[in-house]
């Protein structure tokens, strides 16, 4: 499904960029941002980012600063208004994922609880 309104997960302008560079590293153009959740990681649940050129039955698919985002049905439900951030500090630099829905997070950031 591809959803055509208001899009309910937001990437902001760095995480955009950065997307962008990975595609064009791979010299894919069809390439979207997936996010999903699956079950695990040290407080229940966990967070995946992959790039993905296809979409899947049941997925939704959202664009946010020029970057196309795809999600699963199961994990939507789980992502609904996060944001999707890149960041750059001294430890690294890496993809955050800032979710309303989330009760807790652990100490990196990479899985939650709700």
């Amino acid at each position: 499904m591809v959803d055509t309104g208001l899009a309910d997960i937001v990437v902001t302008p760095s995480a955009a960029e950065r997307v962008r560079f990975l595609i064009d590293g791979e010299g894919n153009p069809a390439l979207m941002l997936r996010l999903s959740v699956q079950g695990g990681g040290c407080s229940g649940f966990s967070y995946g980012i992959t790039l993905d050129a296809d979409l899947q039955p049941g997925d939704s698919m959202f664009e946010s600063n020029g970057v196309r985002v795809v999600v699963d049905d199961v994990s939507l439900d789980l992502l609904k208004g996060t944001e999707v951030d890149f960041v750059e500090d001294l430890s690294g630099s890496s993809f955050v994922l800032r979710n309303p829905n989330a009760a807790s997070t652990c100490g990196c950031g990479s899985s939650f609880s709700i």
